[in-house]
């Protein structure tokens, strides 16, 4: 390889911002390079994606090879607490787009987009580490280093670092900023879940509340090969430090007594792994020579598992300000790009609020649901938190606070 090369585009990393903006690109015919630190496949979490997300798959020409590569089918959510149960079909909601997706395995998942992505003429170079940036110059110059120690000197006209919770560039240049949400940590895994429980539904995810701790929940996504991912989130002050993380997840399973039935046969087999202060914000998305995609710029939470659709968002919001800038017209980054990502990622940032509150389960465990509002809901739940033409999106805090305030009141 050569120790100095020149790109028009250079994308950090290969996840599922950094393949589906390349592939974007490539089919407005931009020279694309994606540097990944890794080798895929490797191990994320993020596991159940929203009905969105096959919209963003769609227009990257890769909706095909995600249908059929064999996935958990996914049709909707479900919500426990105690004795309370509700389901959201994402195909009853009130926005126009697809309604099904897929429960995957993440290292696969990433490692068929970045495949699909080098078909289309993405150039991706693996195990590459940018180390250092400039922006000072006409064109940006990136230092990258590969797993031998090797130095290679890239030059770009424009980069987007779609590095995810690596937040290359934000460390870089000093971008960090704080999430404004409490420090969570979250335990997880895989585990073989030979689940016989004839009422639990394969093709949902399954969010449970702990029966004593309403900010404390679960999360059960079931995958085609009769394994599921389990995950428990709290606040990081829950956790005793330095306990066995694996018996720690198990035990508080048991303190929930339908996710405890479900998973009474439940082997767990693999590591059970931890991240601590995953929620992250950055001074700008975007500056002279980049754009920051995903979770590169901004995390909220995994409760509504949202983290793949922003990130998917935010590339195809990008791609398409990049596409027009590099034609020559006059584009504003802020206006064009930061806004409109802004408006979706709040919409979802006031229902993660009222989850970690108590406010918006009591919303979702209602018994008298009207079926207008819930549709509504449903599409946020579903991804579609950019339509402004559902109420909820629109004036999501104002809605919500009304709703919440009815529930309550027994309305």
């Amino acid at each position: 390889m050569d120790k100095s090369r020149q790109n028009k585009v250079i994308i950090i990393g290969a996840g599922p911002s950094g393949s589906i903006a390349g592939a974007l690109l490539r089919q407005k015919g931009y020279p694309v390079t994606i540097l990944e630190r890794q080798r895929f496949p490797r191990f994320s979490i993020g596991e159940s994606l929203l009905p969105q997300c096959m919209e963003f798959i769609k227009a990257a020409g890769m909706l095909d090879a995600v249908v059929n590569a064999g996935f958990q089918f996914k049709n909707g959510a479900a919500f426990a607490y105690g004795d309370h149960y509700t389901e959201f079909d994402f195909e009853d909601k009130f926005s126009a787009g697809i309604g099904t997706t897929f429960q995957v395995q993440r290292g696969r998942f990433d490692a068929l987009l970045a495949d699909e992505a080098a078909r289309m003429g993405v150039d991706i170079h693996w195990q590459m580490e940018v180390k250092s940036v400039d922006f000072s110059g006409p064109q940006t110059h990136l230092t990258v280093a590969d797993t031998e120690g090797q130095v290679y000197d890239y030059t770009a006209d424009f980069v987007l670092d779609a590095s995810g919770f690596g937040r290359i560039l934000p460390r870089l240049l000093d971008l960090e900023s704080p999430s404004g949400f409490p420090v969570r940590q979250a335990l997880f895994g895989h585990i073989e879940d030979r689940i016989t429980d004839p009422k639990f539904d394969r093709n949902k995810i399954l969010i449970t509340v702990h029966p004593e701790h309403k900010d404390v929940w679960f999360w059960l996504i079931p995958f085609s090969n009769g394994r599921s991912s389990i995950g428990v989130v709290a606040e990081q002050t829950f956790y005793t430090p330095g306990e066995d993380y694996g018996a720690k997840l198990q035990g508080l399973i048991a303190q929930a007594p339908g996710l405890r039935r479900i998973l009474q046969d439940a082997v767990f087999d693999d590591k059970i792994n931890t991240l601590v202060g995953y929620s992250a914000n950055v001074k700008s998305l975007y500056g002279k020579g980049y754009a920051l995609l995903g979770n590169a710029g901004e995390f909220l939470d995994p409760v509504f598992s949202s983290g793949v659709t922003i990130a998917m968002k935010s590339a195809t919001l990008a791609s398409a300000v990049l596409d027009r800038q590099f034609r020559g017209e006059s584009v504003d980054w802020e206006h064009d790009y930061a806004q409109p990502l802004k408006r979706g990622v709040d919409t979802f940032r006031v229902f993660v609020d009222a989850w970690y509150e108590g406010r918006f389960q009591d919303v979702i465990f209602h018994p008298n649901q009207q079926p207008e509002v819930k549709a509504m809901i449903c599409s946020i739940l579903a991804g579609y938190a950019w339509d402004q033409n559902n109420p909820y999106v629109k004036n999501a805090r104002s809605r919500l606070d009304t709703l919440t305030e009815l529930c309550r009141a027994g309305g």
